[in-house]
């Protein structure tokens, strides 16, 4: 269309000016991507523990899960990180134990519930297992919603909130007033009488659009770096914290790995394979690294490790220990290098998980079943601490990054 002169006079400076004026126009701010959660790294120390019985009973009950409510946290020894969480308005502030092992947020285990204007009983009742089947240690309570802050920037509406009952215990250290469930929403099966399912934080955040992706982002400092700090980006994650790419591995489709944060990975010691590929899980509330009987019994023989009766941990001598070769864990086509110093127990620890303050302990220990049990293997805490790691809702999968601590001669 060709325009007459006096037509294009008239249209062209208001054009211009329409121009202008939308430059010139305020645009409301974007809301961002991702949030930040600060968390601090906790030390239950004890004058005895038998940390592998605690980490074996915790893999048992989540191999026997089935789809029920029964997880196992088992006795908290050693270190772990925490996160302050509000809940209410004006928010009460909790410390919670991060576990990715799970997926219900509850408190009460040291602080009572504050009520405010925000707090809806919801009527229903919860109840999770925790422990053996010799010892359970159940938590119970009544259901609430209410609104869960996790730092100034970043909340969530009718966020559901179980609040344990007096005399309900899990074996939390004194300072841990509860547990932030973090692992994904199938594991709230069974847990709330009349109710399928539990929104999990994480559902909810990206719900109520505050956060653009369901994915988390979690850094751990290890207790030796002197660093007590760690940290939870909800949405993406933190490239200030790892020193490479992210990896992904897809969510494994082995039961009952694939309920929790499950990948497919093969572990090697030096040159020898020691477990082929096969199921386990990612997860925080495991202090050590937990493998098949089979694989542990090679690796055991192989770094040739004693192992110590009062905390069931392998104890080597300084010569062995100058000896370890590398653990190398083979996840979606990349291998993950555990060095020798990452193998082995903070020795500022050794007390608070019951051993000799002077000797030299591998985190390894034995899950207690062989291999082929569809949970083979738990990459717990002490992998944390060495990789980034980066749980992925929106895209049924978790990758792993390097850090500065991947390579540390802290322990």
């Amino acid at each position: 269309m060709v325009l007459s002169k006096s037509l294009a006079s008239f249209l062209f400076p208001v054009l211009a000016l329409l121009l202008q004026l939308a430059r010139a126009s305020p645009r409301p701010p974007a809301s961002p991507s991702t949030a930040t959660l600060k968390l601090t790294l906790r030390v239950n120390s004890v004058e005895s523990s038998n940390t592998t019985i605690a980490a074996r009973a915790r893999a048992r009950a989540l191999l026997q899960r089935s789809g029920s409510s029964s997880i196992s946290a088992a006795n908290y020894d050693g270190a772990y990180h925490s996160a302050d969480v509000g809940v209410g308005n004006p928010p009460t502030y909790y410390t919670l134990l991060v576990d990715t092992g799970s997926s219900n947020t509850w408190i009460g285990a040291s602080k009572s519930y504050q009520k405010t204007s925000t707090s809806e009983d919801t009527g229903d009742q919860f109840e999770i297992e925790y422990g053996t089947a010799a010892e359970p240690s159940p938590v119970y309570g009544e259901e609430y919603l209410d609104t869960v802050t996790l730092n100034s920037d970043l909340s969530i509406e009718k966020q559901s909130i179980g609040v344990a009952a007096s005399g309900s215990t899990a074996n939390l250290p004194p300072f841990f007033d509860g547990i932030f469930g973090l692992g994904p929403v199938d594991l709230t099966e069974g847990v709330v009488k009349n109710t399928y399912q539990v929104p999990t934080a994480m559902n909810n955040l990206y719900a109520q659009k505050t956060i653009n992706s369901e994915v988390l982002g979690m850094f751990f400092s290890p207790v030796s770096s002197g660093d007590t700090t760690g940290e939870l980006t909800f949405g993406g994650y933190d490239a200030s914290k790892i020193t490479g790419g992210v990896n992904y591995a897809p969510i494994t489709s082995t039961y009952p790995a694939s309920a929790f944060w499950g990948i497919d990975q093969s572990i090697s010691y030096g040159n020898t394979t020691i477990l082929s590929k096969t199921a386990g899980i990612v997860d925080s509330g495991t202090p050590t690294i937990p493998i098949a009987s089979d694989a542990f019994k090679i690796y055991q023989s192989a770094t040739g490790g004693i192992m110590d009766d009062a905390n069931g941990m392998l104890t080597i001598t300084s010569d062995q220990y100058d000896k370890l070769s590398s653990l190398y864990f083979n996840i979606g086509g990349v291998s993950y290098e555990l060095t020798s110093n990452a193998q082995i127990w903070p020795r500022s620890l050794n007390t608070a998980i019951g051993g000799s303050a002077d000797a030299i302990y591998l985190i390894v220990t034995d899950i207690g079943s062989d291999s082929g049990s569809g949970l083979d293997f738990i990459n717990g805490h002490c992998f944390l601490e060495r990789f980034y790691a980066v749980f992925d809702t929106t895209n049924f999968r978790v990758g792993f990054a390097t850090t500065q601590y991947t390579d540390a001669t802290t322990n």
